[in-house]
């Protein structure tokens, strides 16, 4: 298998349906209390593409990008129009939207995440598809246009001189969503000619 950087077509996955997903284990004691664990330390995003499509020449599409991925067996990008950005979906992107770290005057990589919430348990999501041409980074609040490069496939920010210790790494991005299909079968519905609809089209978010 491998891992394919091209994106599912954005006319469908804007109107497909989906989001985050976590497993938990709840014991019901007879008392009535529970005992609540947590078996995945990360969400993982699911979606339906199906309901994005909306006429035969999305079928096509659908049909193409499927059989060029031969099914479940190879990856590729999905954007997910609910949270695609370092900041919220419809708000500027800026160099200092997220905390990647602080230097230490010798590491030079630092991974592009996301932090989800912020007084209970926020959760640091790792972003590992950002999209080309749409990064940008600070060091103590001061953009840096030169100096650093981004790897698109691992999200991994790169500067050609550590940052010294204690410079606060910032980083602002649009992202995708690793992921692959969950059906090695498409049922197609085709009740007339120029007409078409594929019902059920599950995506699911890959872990690499």
């Amino acid at each position: 298998m491998a891992f394919h950087e091209v994106r599912f077509p954005t006319g469908v996955s804007l109107g497909a349906s989906g989001g985050p997903e976590r497993r938990t284990q709840i014991v019901a004691h007879g008392s009535g209390y529970e005992e609540r664990n947590q078996q995945w330390a990360n969400s993982r995003r699911r979606y339906n593409a199906g309901y994005g499509i909306q006429g035969i020449d999305d079928v096509h599409a659908v049909i193409a990008f499927f059989e060029e991925r031969r099914g479940r067996l190879h990856g590729f990008r999905w954007k997910d129009f609910s949270d695609f950005r370092s900041v919220a979906p419809n708000a500027a992107v800026s160099a200092t939207d997220q905390l990647l770290g602080a230097g230490d005057g010798a590491e030079t990589d630092f991974q592009l995440v996301k932090l989800y919430g912020s007084a209970f348990a926020p959760w640091t999501r790792a972003i590992q598809k950002p999209v080309a041409g749409t990064v940008k980074v600070a060091l103590d609040g001061a953009p840096q246009e030169a100096g650093w490069s981004v790897d698109t496939a691992t999200g991994i920010v790169t500067f050609s001189s550590a940052p010294g210790a204690g410079v606060a790494v910032t980083a602002g991005f649009e992202f995708d969503v690793p992921a692959r299909f969950d059906t090695d079968f498409l049922e197609i519905a085709t009740p007339q000619a120029n007409a078409g609809d594929i019902p059920n089209v599950p995506i699911v978010e890959l872990r690499l």
